[in-house]
Order: structure tokens, then sequence, then C-alpha cells
């Protein structure tokens, strides 16, 4: 890691603070197993197959927290590229464009600058995993029925964070010497949901090509 992207990410430049497992709870431990295979080097694609005897939810939901603690600030690291005036529309290129829409503000879909976008999408999945009704933190409380379906939306809307990023944005990405890790957590995102079918593949399709490259 180059030292210009160290200070970054030493800066930890998120929106908000990172939501942490508590030591002492399965999910924290669960969480210590998925840090120490990939700190160990295990192959990614061995590396998100689902540790024996632990449950779905559970390696699920601590991979959502983590990749919104990760991709938060791979967003952070460019946001200062990402103004109004640069990118007036939420896209991956010409041809996809992404607009915002939620159970509040926004009850149809609205087209919406990036940042604009990247705000309320942040602000949206940190009312998410901070719901103890949608991710209950207490061993024992089960998880409701609807999560894997919550699950599925927060990663759908983070792989667009993604296709910003490297559609408009992988200049500044190589520039500050982030390139290698931005990637590396783009392989282990992309093996996670599909090793578990968590996105449409109609979804993928703006990083097809690229995908294809890296991780094939």
């Amino acid at each position: 890691m180059s030292m210009a992207l160290k200070q970054v990410f030493n800066k930890d430049r998120t929106f908000r603070p990172k939501r942490k497992f508590e030591p002492g709870t399965q999910r924290f431990e669960l969480h210590k197993k998925a840090q120490a295979s990939l700190n160990a080097g295990l192959d990614l694609k061995q590396a998100v197959q689902l540790p024996h005897g632990e449950d779905l939810n559970d390696w699920v939901a601590v991979h959502v927290v983590d990749f919104f603690n990760r991709i938060n600030l791979i967003y952070g690291t460019i946001s200062d590229s990402c103004t109004d005036q640069i990118c007036p529309v939420m896209s991956g290129g010409p041809k996809y464009e992404y607009r915002w829409q939620d159970e509040q503000k926004y009850k149809k879909p609205t087209a919406l600058s990036a940042p604009k976008y990247m705000s309320l999408l942040m602000e949206w999945i940190e009312v998410q995993i901070n719901n103890e009704q949608i991710f209950p933190t207490n061993v024992g409380t089960p998880f409701p029925k609807t999560f894997m379906q919550v699950a599925k939306k927060i990663l759908s809307r983070l792989f667009r964070v993604f296709v910003h990023v490297y559609i408009h944005h992988f200049d500044r990405v190589s520039q500050m010497g982030a390139e290698a890790h931005v990637n590396t957590c783009y392989k282990h995102f992309y093996y996670f949901v599909t090793e578990f079918s968590l996105i449409d593949h109609k979804e993928l399709e703006p990083l097809k090509e690229m995908t294809a490259r890296m991780c094939h």
C-alpha cells in the first residue's frame, strides 16, 4: 500500500462511525474467522465459503457489515473528485443510471447526483445494519424472515458504488496507488455475492468484462 493511500486509510474517511462487532459474541468470532482466512492469504474463492457448522445468515450479516465499512471507505477516498458538478447523475457509464428510492422521502425512483445518492445510500445501509430487528446482535435472537431480502438489497446497492468508482473515478484510484486494494476488495465482494447468489446477474452487467478479466 502506498504512503498516500495509507494516510487516507488511516484518516478513516468514512461518512460515519464504523459498525463494530462486540467481542465475545458469535458474530465477533465469525468476523475474526473471516479476517483470519484473508490474512492467511487464503484464495478469495475459498475464503468466502461458509465455514462448516456455521449459520448462513450469520455469515452473510458479518460480510454485509464488513463490505459496508470497506466500500464506504473506498468511496471516501475519491469523494473529493465526485461532486454534484462532476457527477450530476449517479451512473455507470452512458448505459446505466441508478435512481434512488426509499420508503420515506423518495417513494418513486428519483434521479440524483452521485454524491447525493451515495450519502443517502450509506445512511440507509447504516440504519438497516443498526436495526436489531433486522441484524440481531444477541446470540439466540433469530434473524427475521426478511433478513436475506434486505441483505441482497444492501449488497446490490453497494455494487453500484463499485460500478461508479470503476467507470468514473478509476484514474483517481490509480493516482492514489489504491488500485490493488480496490481490486482485491472488489474480487472478495464478487466471489462472496456469487457464491451465495446474492445479486441478480443483470445488476452485475456493467462490470461484466472487467470482472471476467479479473476473476476468472
